[in-house]
């Protein structure tokens, strides 16, 4: 584990990533108090900070920037910007992480039992996974998404869609990793001693499992963060008054003109938050590959 601490550690975008992405998980937690802290919330109003004659444009410089409201307000409405953009990162980050584990779950799910049966149900399992990997998960999540009821939690919905349908990538990695343990010695050692298949792929196969699949969660968090905003910004996912980044996004590209302030904001917490996972995810696979010289070079 040390080692493997060193490795991470000699990678300087990989800590860059890592202290961005925690600081952001922790403006999530912490959005209620921070947001308490400024006096505002992300409900109310502020007719009298727009220019009704303008058609609701903030007034004063850089979106209505004041000591009273941080990052602004939004055009129209009045609204704290600082608060939206705080909980849209509630929101965002943890249909992101629920459509990781989802995908996990599925994905090692599928994975083990494809690569530790027989050739029928893995040739079976197979291709149900590259019907997965080549299914329009777009098209069908934007149908999906339109005619389902509003009295179903919608962050919650739109995780467990992104998660169903994203599973084949993972279940790929695990099999080809299962199919490459099973012939280990260790793993025949316990067969002979009479250990069940379950206990084997329990106690044996899945601590192998685990550095490829949380390097690819890592991997697939931003993915799905990103995934998630593009569904909003089409006005199938999460919908008002709940903020998330991508419908602050949608509703912002009327506005880039006469308040590029607004457009800008979620724009680059989108770019921050999948930068900063895309390099912690990438660091950490470095640093579980043995065969990586780089930081090798680095960390000696």
């Amino acid at each position: 584990m040390r080692l493997l601490w060193n490795r991470f550690r000699a990678d300087r975008s990989a800590v860059f990533g890592a202290v961005v992405a925690g600081l952001l998980v922790l403006l999530a937690i912490t959005a209620p108090l921070l947001t308490a802290l400024e006096g505002q919330d992300t409900t109310s109003f502020h007719n009298d900070l727009v220019d009704s004659a303008r058609g609701g444009v903030p007034l004063g410089g850089f979106g209505g920037i004041s000591p009273q409201h941080w990052f602004g307000v939004e055009p129209q409405t009045g609204r704290d910007l600082f608060a939206r953009i705080a909980e849209g990162a509630q929101v965002s980050l943890l249909v992101a992480i629920c459509a990781t584990l989802v995908e996990v779950l599925l994905g090692v799910a599928v994975g083990l039992l494809a690569g530790l049966s027989g050739k029928l149900v893995d040739a079976l399992l197979s291709r149900v996974t590259d019907i997965a990997i080549a299914f329009p998960v777009t098209v069908f999540s934007l149908a999906l998404l339109a005619i389902v009821p509003e009295t179903f939690p919608r962050p919650l919905l739109v995780a467990v869609v992104i998660g169903v349908f994203g599973w084949g990538g993972t279940a790929r990695i695990t099999r080809a990793q299962a199919l490459s343990l099973r012939t280990r010695d260790f793993v025949a050692a316990a067969r002979l001693s009479g250990a069940s298949g379950w206990r084997v792929a329990r106690r044996e196969i899945l601590p192998g499992l685990a550095a490829p699949v949380i390097t690819y969660g890592a991997l697939l968090l931003p993915t799905n963060l990103i995934a998630e905003a593009g569904l909003s910004f089409l006005g199938v996912g999460v919908r008002p008054p709940t903020s998330s980044w991508g419908q602050m996004l949608s509703s912002a590209t009327t506005w880039f003109r006469s308040d590029p302030v607004y457009v800008l904001l979620p724009a680059f917490m989108v770019f921050l938050t999948v930068l900063s996972f895309t390099l912690f995810g990438e660091g950490v696979r470095i640093a579980l590959d043995p065969r990586s010289t780089r930081l090798s070079r680095k960390a000696a």
